[in-house]
């Protein structure tokens, strides 16, 4: 009898006794998977090209569990009522925690993510958009090690052709599009990228593909219909959902007004009978992200971009704007910047150059503005990834606008991607999932006036402990340090501690440059 540890994956390959014209198309296989105490999950196979059809599923917990299949054609004996059965052992003691502590989901609090065990899990991702698209195995075996050696938990990525990787670039694309129906549906796109995709979840991070990229006309969530858009991500859904998996359901896209009802109406269908991993949609720049989707039940967590401005303006949204405001509406859920500043990005409007500096501020702010459940990272060299040495971003003339960008591997040598994992280890030595937006610690807020000096300020909820932001260093005065004690000082370019020392209603930091504050009891 096959065995599987407990959350690992167990696959099915079925084989098909005729022909279809459209597989894609024209077939639905599920499959039923009972569990020892009698408990049924049932999952969608997807084609995998010529007559093979494959489930994949994660049992839950230990023992014997039996499986039959169901076919729309229902006269295939290949698709129709086969049956069997695997054994499911306890999870490993030891490994990466995916495997060990399980499945990432909302924690029970509804303000961070957690594993199936109840483990905190500290969301920090990558943005290697086009990198399972265009990467040679060996550069993302290479890339996935750098990025876990840095800190990071979470990998997003495009998983069809978009207008960041056409079919030209990429030699091939996932399907092709008339009047809205998906036509030559190509599963040899989506074989080719299933080992990118386990290789994320076998370095010990979790893959966070984007179904439909929908920024352009020309991008899949605006050219397919809403029913071929259904049917395209739930063929994703039945692929990779046996993966460690969050899905960003809608790519770069606008999704309020009269559009969000098509949206809700796509996440509905797809995540109807499977959702066993987290949702959320990847919205464009600077678009408030609660009242379209917070109460659809497969929309787990929110998911927004501040983007890549400087401007005044801009860094008041992101400081005083709906982030710091909208994470209180219920019902509540967690929220993480998926698109802050991108190092080695020319900034909107003034075309200045973003460094680890602009990186490091709007991802503290993201962390402290809102209770903190993870951010996202990214940088021009690895979302592009260049094929051959530099190159351009396709369909994004303004980002080329400092020349071509550099080949993939100069974008782990940035120092803002190092620096994330002195970001997540401040984070991880306080109570982090305990921490809440708190700006009547201060007495005075230098951004009021000047968004580009705000001090973001967070405390828990039983007072032991409070961590601030200083993004231009000075002076900072509080006005209530009742119950707290000492004082240490924290180095996001370094990831180096201060001495501890007693708190004082006025504190001046160690430089001009920014830095992170722990205020403990």
């Amino acid at each position: 009898m096959d065995a599987v540890p407990q959350w690992g994956l167990f696959e099915i390959e079925l084989t098909s006794h005729q022909d279809y014209e459209d597989p894609f198309q024209d077939v639905t296989v599920t499959v039923g998977f009972t569990s020892p105490a009698g408990r049924t999950r049932t999952v969608e196979a997807f084609w995998d090209g010529g007559r093979t059809w494959r489930a994949r599923f994660n049992p839950d917990g230990p023992g014997r569990w039996a499986w039959a299949s169901t076919c729309s054609s229902a006269t295939n004996a290949g698709l129709q009522g086969r049956a069997g059965t695997f054994s499911c052992d306890p999870p490993p003691a030891k490994g990466p925690p995916l495997r060990r502590h399980g499945p990432v989901h909302v924690a029970e609090d509804g303000r961070h993510f957690a594993h199936a065990d109840g483990t905190a899990f500290f969301w920090l991702a990558d943005t290697a958009w086009n990198g399972p698209l265009r990467a040679r195995p060996d550069q993302w075996q290479t890339y996935l090690a750098a990025r876990k050696k840095q800190g990071f938990s979470a990998i997003q990525f495009v998983s069809t052709q978009w207008r960041g990787a056409d079919g030209k670039t990429l030699g091939q694309v996932a399907f092709d599009v008339a009047e809205g129906r998906i036509a030559h549906f190509n599963p040899e796109f989506f074989a080719r990228l299933d080992p990118y995709v386990r290789a994320i979840n076998e370095h010990g991070l979790l893959a966070a593909p984007v179904i439909l990229w929908a920024c352009t006309k020309d991008d899949p969530g605006q050219t397919l219909s809403d029913e071929q858009a259904i049917r395209f991500a739930r063929y994703l859904v039945a692929r990779w959902g046996g993966y460690e998996v969050v899905w960003l359901l809608g790519g770069d896209g606008d999704y309020t007004g009269p559009s969000a009802a098509r949206w809700r109406k796509i996440g509905r269908a797809v995540f109807a009978d499977r959702h066993d991993r987290p949702a959320t949609m990847h919205y464009c720049g600077q678009k408030s992200f609660t009242d379209e989707f917070r109460s659809e039940s497969w929309f787990d967590f929110m998911g927004y971009q501040s983007g890549h401005g400087v401007s005044e303006a801009e860094l008041r949204w992101l400081v005083q704007g709906p982030p710091a405001t909208e994470w209180r509406d219920e019902p509540v859920k967690p929220s993480v910047n998926l698109e802050p500043n991108y190092e080695a990005m020319p900034a909107y409007g003034s075309g200045e150059m973003l460094g680890a500096y602009e990186v490091r501020r709007a991802v503290c702010w993201s962390l402290l503005v809102m209770p903190p459940a993870g951010v996202t990272y990214g940088c021009n060299p690895i979302w592009i990834w260049p094929p051959k040495g530099k190159g351009k971003a396709i369909g994004h003339g303004t980002i080329d606008k400092a020349g071509l960008t550099p080949e993939w591997s100069e974008g782990l040598k940035l120092p803002g991607g190092e620096q994330m994992g002195h970001v997540r280890a401040f984070f991880e030595a306080l109570e982090w999932t305990r921490l809440r937006p708190s700006p009547e610690l201060l007495a005075e807020q230098p951004g009021l006036d000047d968004p580009s000096r705000f001090i973001a300020a967070a405390r828990t909820v039983e007072r032991r402990e409070a961590a601030l932001y200083l993004p231009r260093g000075g002076e900072m005065a509080l006005a209530d340090i009742r119950g707290f004690r000492t004082i240490r000082w924290f180095n996001p370019r370094t990831g180096k501690w201060s001495g501890s020392k007693t708190v004082q209603p006025r504190l001046q930091a160690p430089d001009e440059q920014d830095w992170l504050v722990r205020i403990e009891a």
